[in-house]
Order: structure tokens, then C-alpha cells, then sequence
């Protein structure tokens, strides 16, 4: 500080034209005195704010890493639930400075995060998120029911069984009735059997079923397995459109479906908008948190807030942040599929790989 106001007090006033009177070589001595002080206090002021930040990144950073619970994000159209993972972890981050070399000369932690139940790239609505020792949690979600808006277009498969895949048959639906949909739905409702389409989270050798099937490799189907369907009504029928709403339960496919639908009608369906509405006790519109308020502070509001949703066993102690000397700082996914293979047990994967995975 005191190099830079000598600089500035030894710049002198150039006089080769005119001699100034002595009341002006004051005031250029005055001016000179204020640029210094004026530059003194700017470079005081710099640094403040300069420590200021550092201390708000750090108070930031350790409010981040004391999150702790589970609460639920609004996923839209086009990114995979793995991809929507990242991008949220990095929002998170970039605002606490993390890693920064000022947070590193601290004990060294460990983020965790990860979400449970995932939605189709084409999907939009709930996915339920959890972090720190919430991540723990996510295998309870999975157990919940869930509730989406389905939009089923008639006359066409494809083979994903949604919009997103290559036709595969056309048939027609214009003898299809409102009354016609309706009639079958009871057959669809109640413990039912149900095969899990090609194109899914579920794996064969360790290898999901949609990654050898974009390899081009033969795939057998998976066999019928049973699934819950708590109630299934239809909405809107406007050939060849029919909106369908229903509640299921875990490892449900609402592709098969609309898929099942269209061959009981004699014809056949995909689904070209899916919408996860409900899933546990999450809601789309009182719970999901949109992307403008993935902050730090919008996450424990939200923690808060939701809090309250689960039974008083499932409820989390406040715990300290995870603590080594050994591991740097590192997010860790703890990534949930619906995947109820080999004895309907639920896996969990820590698969990074943001692919299409296509359960619902």
C-alpha cells in the first residue's frame, strides 16, 4: 500500500509553459494528496472484499458439505437423470469455489450424492435426489409408489416403445373408442405381470440391456415379472392421442404399458410424452425444485422442507461432515435403478456414464 501511494505522490505536475502561482502549486499538492488517498482506500477496499469472498466460499463450502437428507429436483426434457446429477453437483460446487487451493489446505471431505428412481432422456418430471447420508435413503424411494401423466399415440410401435425409437410397425385405430380404451384398462390394474421392455436399465452380463441392443447385438427379452398398478384412468382420447394417469409401484414400466394397451386395442402405441408427477411422497408441484434455485441455500430450504414427508425412523440425525486426511475432495454417486433382477433385488450402481437408461 504504501509503494503504490509513493508512486502516485512522486508523479509531478509538468510546468515547462507557464509558471503557476503558489496557491495553485497547493492545490495541484491537494490533488495529488486526494488520487493517493483515494487509491490507498481502493486497494484497501480490494483486498477486503477479496478476503471477504474467500471467507464467504469457505462458510459456503462447509454449509454444502453439511447438507444432509433427501428432497427432489424437476427434470426436464433431453438430459439423462445421470447427466442432470452432474449438472447439479457442478452448480453446486462452482458456488462454494470447490476445490479452490484456499479450501484444500483444510481437512480434506467428501461430497456425496446421488438420485433414486430414474426417468427416461425423454421423460420430464420428479427424480428424487439424495445427499450426504441421505444417500442412504434413496433404496426406501424406490419402494414408494409413483404417479405419471403418460400421452400414448396409437397406430404406431417403435422399438424403444416411445417416440424417441425407429417404427417398427404401423396398424390401424380408427375404429378405436374412447369406450374401447376405457374397457380394458381394469385388465391393466391391480398385481399384474409384466415384461420389461428391450431397451432398459436392466442388465445382461453386467451390460444394460439399451447398450448391447445400440450395439446391434441380439437381446433376448427379459421374462414377465410382477409389478403393482394402484389405478389407472384415462384423461383425454383424441385419436390418435390418449392420455393415461397412474399410480404403480417400483420397477413398473409405463412403456410396456401403453405398448400392452395398443395390442389389447388390436393395434399397437408408444409414448410420446411421459411425466412423472408423484413418486414417494414427492410432488411435482409442491416439491420438485426447478434449476433456478439449485443453490446451496435453495437445497437446505428445501431439506427442510421436506424433511417432514418421512416417518420419524427414516428420519436423519444431524451428522458432521465426512472427515480424511487421506481423500481429496470427490463427489460420489450413489446412482439407484429400478432394477429388480435376480430376486427382485434392488441394485445399486454407481454408473457415471450419463447414458439413456429407460425405465418408466
Amino acid at each position: 500500500m504504501a509503494t503504490a501511494e509513493a508512486a502516485v505522490l512522486s508523479s509531478p505536475l509538468k510546468t515547462d509553459i507557464v509558471p503557476v502561482s503558489e496557491t495553485a502549486e497547493t492545490d495541484a499538492a491537494m490533488a495529488r494528496k486526494s488520487v493517493a488517498t483515494a487509491a490507498a482506500a481502493a486497494i484497501v477496499a480490494a483486498a477486503r472484499t477479496g478476503s471477504e469472498t474467500r471467507v464467504s466460499k469457505a462458510a459456503l463450502a462447509t454449509k454444502l458439505l453439511s447438507l444432509s437428507g433427501v428432497f427432489a429436483v424437476h427434470k426436464p426434457k433431453g438430459p439423462t437423470s445421470a447427466e442432470l446429477l452432474n449438472r447439479l453437483k457442478e452448480k453446486l460446487l462452482a458456488e462454494a469455489g470447490m476445490p479452490s487451493s484456499e479450501w484444500t489446505k483444510r481437512k480434506k471431505q467428501t461430497l456425496k450424492i446421488g438420485h433414486g428412481g430414474t426417468l427416461d432422456s425423454a421423460a420430464r418430471g420428479v427424480l428424487v435426489i439424495g445427499i450426504g447420508r441421505g444417500t442412504k435413503m434413496l433404496t426406501s424411494m424406490l419402494s414408494g409408489s409413483k404417479r405419471y401423466i403418460a400421452i400414448g399415440e396409437l397406430g404406431k410401435a417403435t422399438d424403444t416403445l416411445d417416440s424417441t425409437g425407429k417404427v417398427t410397425e404401423e396398424r390401424p385405430y380408427d375404429k378405436i373408442t374412447q369406450e374401447d380404451i376405457e374397457g380394458i384398462l381394469q385388465k391393466f390394474t391391480g398385481n399384474i405381470m409384466q415384461i420389461p421392455p428391450l431397451y432398459s436399465a436392466l442388465k445382461k452380463d453386467g451390460q444394460r440391456l439399451s447398450t448391447l441392443m445400440k450395439r446391434g447385438e441380439v437381446v433376448q427379452a427379459k421374462p414377465a415379472r410382477p409389478v403393482t398398478v394402484y389405478s389407472i384412468s384415462l384423461k383425454k382420447f383424441q385419436p390418435p392421442f390418449f392420455t393415461l394417469d397412474v399410480e404403480c409401484g417400483g420397477g413398473f414400466y409405463i412403456r410396456s404399458l401403453v405398448s400392452d394397451i395398443g395390442k389389447e386395442l388390436s393395434s399397437c402405441a408408444n409414448v410420446l410424452e411421459l411425466t412423472r408427477t408423484k413418486q414417494g411422497p414427492f410432488t411435482l408441484e409442491e416439491h420438485a425444485l426447478p434449476e433456478d434455485k439449485w443453490t446451496i441455500d435453495g437445497i437446505a430450504q428445501s431439506l427442510e422442507h421436506c424433511s417432514s414427508l418421512f416417518p420419524a425412523e427414516l428420519a436423519l440425525k444431524k451428522s458432521k461432515p465426512e472427515e480424511s486426511d487421506e481423500q481429496a475432495l470427490s463427489c460420489e454417486y450413489v446412482t439407484l435403478n429400478e432394477t429388480k433382477e435376480e430376486g427382485d433385488v434392488i441394485k445399486t450402481f454407481g454408473d457415471q456414464s450419463g447414458g439413456s437408461s429407460f425405465p418408466g
